[in-house]
This record gives C-alpha cells, structure tokens and sequence, in this order.
C-alpha cells in the first residue's frame, strides 16, 4: 500500500460564465480531536454535575487464599485437595514446605527429597499449619494476638 501525501483536488462545475467553467476546490478537512476521558479509580464517588470526588485508594491487599499463603511462605503446611470424578483417588493429602502461591496454584516443596509439587487453588478445600501464621486482614494492622497456654 502506498502512502501518498494528501494534494488538494480541483473539480470544475457547471458554468458560472455562459461558455466557461466555474471551479470548486475541496480541501481536506481536519476532523475534531476526540477528547478521552480521564482515568477514575473504580468506587469513586461522582456528584450531580458528573465530576469525580478524588479519594485515597486503599493501600492494603485483600484476603484472598493466596495473599495469606504468600505471607506464610517458608512454612510447613498440610493441604487437603478433592479431586472430582478421579477413580483411583477422590481427595489426597500433601504436605510440604510453602514455596509459592498465586491466583490458581500452589508450590510446595518435599524438606526431604526436594521434590516439588504445583497443586491448584481449584482443588484446595483446606490447609493447616503447626505453626502461628502471618495474617493481616484489610484495615487491620498486624496479627491477632496468639493464644496463651
């Protein structure tokens, strides 16, 4: 394709003269600039006229299952998995070292072999640890005091 520059074209219409020719330039005409509006963070609050009240984003992380695993990395933990229309095992049980934890899946590592698993969230009922867990739930600072024995 080629990509030639614009050159204004001229047509010659009708008679402006009886026995001339009247001629008619078109031009390129420049479109208007359509304007985007500005970015808003999700949740902002607008008044009636449309404008957006500005506020402060929350600067904490949800608590989501993997946010409170990332937190525990390098513990020993115990995670229990089912696993739907499996016929040689319905739910299984590993345990392991916590090495990694995203949206859908988790790594655990064998302290003994090395070996490491990826599990996915989707198969995850439950986990438990022997040990106290970091956990910092949305608005609140720290952990929860431990129990006393």
């Amino acid at each position: 394709m080629f990509n030639q520059p614009y050159r204004p074209v001229t047509y010659k219409i009708g008679n402006s003269n009886p026995g001339s020719w009247g001629t008619v330039s078109y031009q390129q005409q420049q479109m208007p600039q359509q304007q985007t509006p500005p970015q808003v963070p999700s949740g902002s609050p607008m008044t009636t006229t449309g404008t957006v009240v500005p506020t402060q984003i929350p600067t904490f992380e949800q608590s989501y299952i993997e946010n409170i695993l990332r937190l525990n990395l390098g513990k020993v933990g115990t995670f229990y998995m089912t696993y739907e229309n499996n016929s040689e095992w319905n739910a299984k049980i590993f345990k392991g070292v916590l090495e990694a934890a995203g949206r859908d899946h988790i790594i655990i590592s064998d302290p003994n072999t090395g070996v490491r698993t990826i599990l996915l969230m989707v198969n995850l009922d439950y986990a438990t640890f022997d040990q106290p867990l970091v956990y910092q739930y949305p608005g609140t600072v720290g952990n929860p005091p431990t129990r006393r024995a």
